[in-house]
């Protein structure tokens, strides 16, 4: 019987700039790269740059 390959853990990624209060789904100069692969735990986090309202591009 054949083994079934495994599928890579999907990840979500943002950068985060602190200083400009910017959310990125891409990369910026000066922002900080977060990874999860956990969805609850990426939206938990996007739910908390929202309440301190960063601005997202």
């Amino acid at each position: 019987m054949a083994k079934k390959k495994k599928k890579p853990a999907e990840s979500w990624r943002i950068w985060v700039d602190t200083e400009r209060r910017v959310v990125s789904f891409h990369e910026i100069p000066g922002g900080q790269l977060l990874e999860f692969y956990s969805r609850e735990l990426f939206q938990s986090c996007i739910d908390r740059y929202t309440a301190q309202r960063y601005r997202y591009q």
